[in-house]
């Protein structure tokens, strides 16, 4: 335990250059409270103490802001930075040297059963309001975006953002989306979707005017939707 407790001061010092001394670690960082109190209500969970670990994670929830099901499998060196709001589920798994920003949710999407919340890999960094939902896996040092939503699998060493969440660095190398569909964004498949319709009046209006298929004249706007690509 001992041992522990030094790797999690260690592992704050070595990754905030806010700290000052291992002193103030111990006594300021609710995520390091919050941590703590975890491996006893886990311990807990797992000895079939269960209203005991729920309700001392409901005190720690009080005191750091932070909740942490009892349940949840959290792994070595977990920093959770400035963590207000930040919640991890009963079905969560978090890696080794995993950081979580404020606001951070590994939640799930609904009412459903067994595995619910999301898997993080080792070293994943998920910034400030980043929203990880569902029964997914987010690969080893990946990034999630602030405030990015995510909702379906993300492959080791990638970055996303937006919302809801897509790559846009995958092993280092910028990742371009050509395909709206790709993205999985409402307002992207409504673009596209305008994308084909004008297409396809285009045709009809060639049919119509019995041109033998030259291309009639078009407009510098409608030219500039035919031609609309998504580049990210």
């Amino acid at each position: 335990m001992l041992e522990t407790i030094r790797e999690d001061i260690a592992s704050v010092a070595e990754r905030d250059p806010a700290a000052k001394s291992k002193l103030e670690i111990v006594l300021c960082y609710s995520g390091l409270h919050a941590l703590w109190v975890y491996r006893l209500t886990h311990w807990l969970w797992h000895h079939n103490v269960r209203l005991l670990a729920r309700w001392l994670s409901q005190v720690a929830r009080w005191l750091t802001g932070i909740e942490i099901h009892p349940a949840a499998q959290i792994g070595r060196r977990l920093f959770i930075d400035h963590g207000m709001g930040v919640v991890i589920g009963e079905t969560a798994i978090v890696g080794d040297d995993v950081t979580l920003y404020q606001g951070v949710t590994l939640g799930g999407t609904g009412k459903e059963s067994g595995k619910r919340h999301p898997t993080l890999g080792n070293g994943v960094v998920a910034g400030g309001g980043a929203k990880i939902l569902g029964n997914i896996r987010v690969g080893d040092n990946s990034r999630i975006g602030a405030g990015s939503v995510v909702l379906r699998d993300v492959p080791d060493n990638s970055t996303v953002v937006g919302v809801p969440g897509h790559i846009v660095l995958l092993n280092g190398k910028r990742v371009v989306i050509t395909d709206p569909k790709l993205i999985n964004d409402p307002l992207s498949a409504a673009l596209a979707e305008v994308v084909g319709q004008v297409k396809e009046l285009r045709e009809r209006i060639q049919k119509l005017e019995g041109n033998g298929g030259a291309e009639p004249r078009t407009s510098p706007a409608l030219q500039v939707v035919i031609d609309l690509d998504f580049q990210i």
